[in-house]
């Protein structure tokens, strides 16, 4: 999924560059923002309980360290140690990272260093880390760190036992015995074009779907994806800085064009020949998700059609060799894909949770393990986000919710039916982990007051202990206003106003946008806000509208924009500005700038080349200019196919509008961006250029997370960012 400017800050590596002597204070609190990411460097990451929730494990590094280490936190007594570092592994040396593991992190959007990941034991004894390719599991008890043989392994995870290690090395699925450190490739015949055992693009791109295989319940077999990428289309991306070196080759299916052909085996832990799970794969080409932890369940597939308007979740059983349908979805418009930990069983197997949209919004059911419906668990008002988890011992299921749009709640349900209680209220982001035994629950949370938090709960709420942050705490909270336009639609919008805002006074607007159909912009978060800020206290009023087409509105509210991504989402920005601009008068509408990433830059392009009587200037960073250059999942689900829709493809098209460019344009970009390509800005470049129209480019080191590897890069791209913007709309300007 494209991603938004205001995602990619928390990206940085600082650079541990010095503040220089007189820097302007605009300057040191941007470098504050990124040497810090965002203040989150410090924070506990990835925190999850124990089993049975007597302590919490986490990684965390320092206030401007982005190298993570491993921690324990006792929540009886609420004492912490640290478990392990990197640097007693690696002894010093520099973390190397395989070709394999960066496009990882770069799918998962993750910059940090050190141990980025973990996984439990499910007695939880036992921890799995990955540095430099390289595996070790660490006692709890003792601290004893085993490192296992082999090296480049990615995607490792225990069996359910513990006493097997699963991880893919060179497209081949391995086990590790960890009695004997012996290892056995359970899969052959990979070559350039299939892998065994790994997620093809875009199910980690799209999908959030980083796994390719699952160990069933009794960690006796192990179900896989085979990935046969011989038919997609191929990409290469050139290091600019070493021309001697080859270019990398990716897979990379763009709309219209063939996807890589998947199908799931399931083999003995201890080899052997693999057992083919059937379904139609040419009517349902889409493995989107895979289930199988619980005894007694079976094991569970969510497959979908290529125009993602029919999606079916099959039982499949490895003996047979055969599947069954449990239940479908269909919408002539496109079904929206099921969260991560959907569907998912309850013990016995008797039972599974499903999320669906065909009533209108969101809601949370119950199935029989026939697939028929038991009964509701959630009411439709509630504005259900995520499955937390099951307290099945008392009977509750754990989700995320609000009515509210730009806030998520934490409430509890009855699994026998019933009303809920909501377990947090303060306004802001809630967000939980729940243990294995339902009882202790990890609460995080980001509120509109600038409040950060980490603490651990009982089932029913109550605080038990918190987990130390060392962040650093910033010198001042983004002052973030939420509000609902008026008009004949209401929009939720956010404004920031300068540090030195008088009323009475008129300032320039810079509209801040992503606008696409997987986010919400607009959030009760205020450290969400923090370039806003820096940008508004520039002397501007800063604004994020979400208009139709986003999410958590509704089905109705986000399907209208099926088949033409561009019209309405632009016209609902106009409309929200202009809606703004009558109720807030210190918002000068002359002088607007449009500015955002990823779909926000496609947004922004557009916005200034279509609509200059409304938007002064605009900066495009990373833009989807050609929509049949994007990935198939995530551009067929909206706009279906090209060959089937040319008229909206043409009218998605940046390149359709661009001669007709009248107000200044920034054009930022990646040149080693694997997820919007290159090939987008070039193509707009190329295209302004032979019009005759005046544009400004900057291209620049990196990936789609343009500066993640240098705090400066970073700062000097926002920097340019607002000379740009000061240039263009602050012209004449005087308070």
């Amino acid at each position: 999924m494209p991603i938004s400017s205001r995602m990619l800050l928390v990206l940085l590596v600082p650079c541990g560059t010095a503040l220089a002597a007189g820097e302007d204070p605009s300057i040191t609190f941007f470098r504050d923002l990124a040497e810090t990411r965002n203040y989150t460097l410090g924070r506990p990451v990835s925190p999850r309980p124990t089993p049975d929730g007597s302590a919490v494990i986490f990684l965390r590094g320092g206030p401007r360290d982005p190298v993570l280490r491993l921690y324990e936190l006792d929540v009886a007594s609420g004492g912490e140690r640290e478990l392990i570092t990197p640097a007693q592994i690696l002894g010093g040396a520099e973390e190397v990272l395989s070709p394999e593991e960066k496009a990882h992190r770069e799918r998962t959007r993750n910059s940090l260093r050190g141990f980025t990941d973990f996984d439990l034991s499910k007695d939880g004894s036992r921890l799995l880390v990955t540095l430099s390719g390289r595996l070790y599991v660490v006692s709890r008890a003792d601290r004893r760190v085993v490192a296992l043989p082999g090296e480049d392994w990615i995607a490792p995870h225990f069996s359910p036992d513990g006493a097997f290690v699963a991880a893919v090395h060179s497209g081949e699925l391995h086990v590790i015995d960890l009695a004997t450190l012996k290892v056995r490739a359970l899969t052959t015949g990979a070559s350039a074009g299939v892998s065994h055992g790994v997620a093809e693009f875009v199910a980690q791109e799209e999908m959030e779907r980083d796994d390719g295989y699952w160990w069933s319940p009794d960690s006796l077999w192990i179900a896989y994806q085979e990935t046969d990428e011989s038919a997609v289309e191929p990409r290469y991306i050139a290091d600019p800085l070493h021309p001697e070196a080859p270019p990398r080759k990716y897979a990379y299916p763009h709309a219209g064009s063939a996807n890589a052909r998947v199908r799931l085996g399931v083999v003995s832990r201890n080899g052997g020949a693999t057992r083919w799970i059937p379904w139609d794969a040419d009517k349902y080409p889409y493995l989107t998700r895979v289930e199988w932890r619980e005894a007694g369940a079976p094991l569970t597939l969510v497959v979908e059609d290529r125009r993602q308007q029919d999606e079916r979740v099959l039982a499949g059983d490895p003996e047979t060799s055969t599947t069954r349908e449990l239940l479908g979805e269909t919408d002539p418009a496109w079904v929206n894909l099921v969260e991560p930990k959907i569907p998912r069983w309850l013990k016995g197997g008797r039972q599974f949770l499903w999320t669906t949209e065909r009533r209108g919004f969101w809601q949370l059911e119950l199935h029989d393990a026939s697939g028929a419906l038991v009964r509701l668990l959630t009411p439709p008002g509630l504005g259900y986000r995520e499955l937390v988890g099951t307290d099945e011992a008392a009977g509750f299921v754990y989700v995320l919710g609000s009515a509210d749009p730009t806030e998520t709640q934490l409430w509890r349900f009855p699994v026998a039916g019933g009303a809920g209680q909501q377990l947090t209220a303060a306004p802001g982001a809630h967000h939980a982990v729940l243990s294995e035994d339902g009882r202790t629950i990890i609460h995080t949370f980001s509120l509109l007051d600038g409040t950060f938090g980490v603490e651990v709960l009982s089932g029913a709420g109550a605080r038990r202990a918190s987990l130390t942050s060392l962040a650093e705490a910033p010198k001042a909270v983004p002052r973030v206003e939420l509000v609902r336009t008026r008009g004949e639609r209401s929009y939720n919008a956010a404004l920031l106003r300068p540090s030195g805002y008088h009323q009475g006074e008129k300032y320039p607007v810079i509209l801040s946008v992503y606008g696409g159909p997987q986010t919400t912009f607009v959030t009760a978060s205020a450290r969400a806000y923090f370039i806003d800020q820096w940008m508004a206290d520039q002397g501007y009023v800063v604004a994020r509208l979400d208009g139709r087409g986003t999410t958590l509105r509704g089905h109705d509210w986000q399907r209208l924009m099926r088949g033409n991504f561009i019209d309405l989402v632009l016209h609902d920005q106009v409309e929200g500005l202009h809606a703004l601009g009558v109720q807030y008068q210190e918002m000068d509408l002359t002088r607007v700038g449009i500015a955002g990433w990823s779909f926000g830059g496609y947004l922004s392009a557009m916005a200034t080349i279509r609509r200059p009587d409304i938007f002064k200037a605009g900066v495009a960073g990373a833009p989807v200019v050609t929509w049949e250059n994007y990935d198939t999942f995530y551009t067929e689900r909206y706009m279906g196919l090209p060959q089937e829709n040319p008229a909206g493809y043409r009218a998605s098209s940046v390149l359709t509008y661009a001669s007709e460019l009248s107000r200044p344009l920034l054009i930022i970009h990646g040149l080693a961006d694997d997820n919007v390509y290159f090939q987008h800005s070039l193509q707009l470049a190329d295209t302004l250029f032979l019009a005759g129209r005046t544009y400004e480019f900057m291209p620049m080191l990196g990936t789609h997370m343009a500066g993640a590897d240098s705090s400066v890069v970073r700062l000097r791209e926002e920097q340019r960012t607002m000379e740009f913007l000061n240039r263009t709309l602050r012209t004449g300007f005087s308070r």
